[in-house]
């Protein structure tokens, strides 16, 4: 594949028989005990065909674009190329990225609030030409460094706008005078994107959102412009559920306003839909604080119920694996290893990251036994915005992330088509064994 070298970039280990995700974990924590008790992650590819069988079967008007910025690890890439999916991308980093592994540039969209005029050029001479443009300003970058450009324009929702606190996107007042603008830069406008967050639970939202819409494609082909793209956006978050929850509330609205006879294609952009609940991470207990809670409130004399409260350090935070927590997202409590469970009282806890930043809290307060340094943490559903470009926050490398694929989801790949000699060439595909050194050695790569 473009920019690929021949030989395998990473492993992927293949359990076979009774063996689960979960000894995989363990067997990584046994033998991380002995050694440098690195975090680490442990992704399970399988839920990647599981989910986008899930995706074709409930939104099968669809076609995914899978957001590269929720998670870019070499695995993932591959396979969702080799399953057919579109990528959205933000930066030169993401581009390059997909087009390494031979994603056609038709099926690449730059987005992006703001632009970089340098990866606009870069964008313009690789041929990507699948822009999101929301204001005047942008488009008059995208004319001078990209005049071949398809645009398509973002319209601001009421439910974006409470999520993220400020709404991005053109307002639909605020539309014919960039589709003018457009026109008279000499731009090409072929569609609208709208986005609706997973936290907005009214179904209206989407009547209004594909109403609007329909409004932007009509002002756009009284213009002139040929509008054939309508992007939904994301905010999927990974259930089934909510997935036919929005197929309920979205198919009517599209076959009234956009049928298959329009020649309109339909897209949206999951992202942590496809890896969230993919990856694991285990992170290690490196240091331990202890504190008196004081059950009643009064913080002047303390009371004869005091507990302990304890604040536990580990070995990857909020500038590492964490950055989701940076943008006000609810990290959940972890669980603990097999080995460590037991029926040992629990007490009030917070889990913070390595550097002692006050920033660097994961989470605020969970009920967790008393631990000591050197145990294991294990965060589950952790795929999510986890694992993008190396962090400028911190000089520790990322975690490790091992690769792993049951027997019988390997089989269901390639009933799908997607074969390792043809689709899947940068990988190499290793028999798991438990508490193997060489296994380990084998299968622990970068993202």
């Amino acid at each position: 594949m473009k920019g690929l070298a021949d030989e395998p970039n990473y492993s992927i280990a293949l359990l076979e028989g009774a063996t689960a995700l979960s000894d995989m974990v363990e067997n990584h924590i046994y033998e991380q005990t002995l050694a440098e008790k690195n975090a680490f992650f442990v992704a399970d590819l399988g839920v990647l065909m599981r989910q986008h069988v899930r995706w074709r079967t409930h939104m099968p008007q669809m076609r995914p674009f899978y957001v590269v910025q929720a998670n870019s690890s070499l695995a993932v890439i591959e396979i969702l190329a080799a399953l057919g999916t579109g990528f959205i991308c933000t930066n030169k980093y993401e581009l390059e990225l997909v087009q390494g592994y031979g994603v056609p540039s038709e099926d690449i969209i730059y987005s992006g609030v703001c632009k970089q005029i340098s990866q606009i050029k870069y964008a313009a001479k690789n041929g990507i030409d699948f822009l999101v443009c929301d204001n005047e300003a942008e488009l008059r970058k995208i004319a001078r460094c990209h005049p071949r450009a398809k645009l398509l324009l973002e319209v601001s929702t009421e439910a974006s706008g409470e999520e993220m606190g400020m709404a991005f996107g053109s307002k639909l007042k605020d539309c014919r005078h960039l589709l003018e603008s457009a026109k008279e830069l000499g731009l090409q406008v072929v569609g609208v994107r709208f986005h609706i967050p997973s936290s907005c639970d009214d179904p209206q939202a989407y009547s209004h959102a594909v109403s609007d819409a329909r409004c932007v494609f009509d002002m756009g082909e009284d213009i002139g412009f040929s509008m054939t793209i309508l992007d939904i956006g994301g905010g999927f978050n990974g259930s089934e559920t909510q997935l036919k929850q929005i197929n309920s509330a979205v198919r009517p609205l599209l076959d009234l306003y956009f049928p298959a006879s329009s020649g309109v294609s339909i897209m949206a952009e999951p992202g942590s839909y496809y890896v969230s609940s993919s990856f694991t991470l285990a992170v290690n207990i490196i240091a331990k604080e202890v504190g008196a809670r004081d059950l009643y409130g009064n913080h002047d004399e303390p009371s004869p119920n005091d507990e302990p409260e304890f604040l536990y350090y580990m070995n990857d935070g909020v500038y590492g694996s964490f950055t989701s927590k940076l943008a006000d997202n609810v990290i959940p409590a972890p669980a603990l290893p097999k080995s460590g469970v037991s029926e040992e009282p629990v007490f009030a806890s917070s889990l913070w990251g390595p550097s002692g930043d006050e920033l660097d809290q994961v989470v605020d307060q969970c009920l967790l036994p008393e631990l000591s340094v050197g145990d294991w943490l294990i965060f589950n559903n952790a795929g999510a915005y986890s694992l993008g470009p190396p962090s400028t926050f911190t000089d520790s490398p990322r975690p490790p992330v091992y690769y792993t694929i049951s027997t019988g989801d390997w089989l269901e790949m390639q009933d799908a088509g997607i074969t390792q000699d043809i689709s899947m060439k940068n990988f190499s595909l290793v028999p798991y064994f438990l508490h193997s050194s060489q296994s380990d050695e084998a299968l622990s790569v970068p993202a």
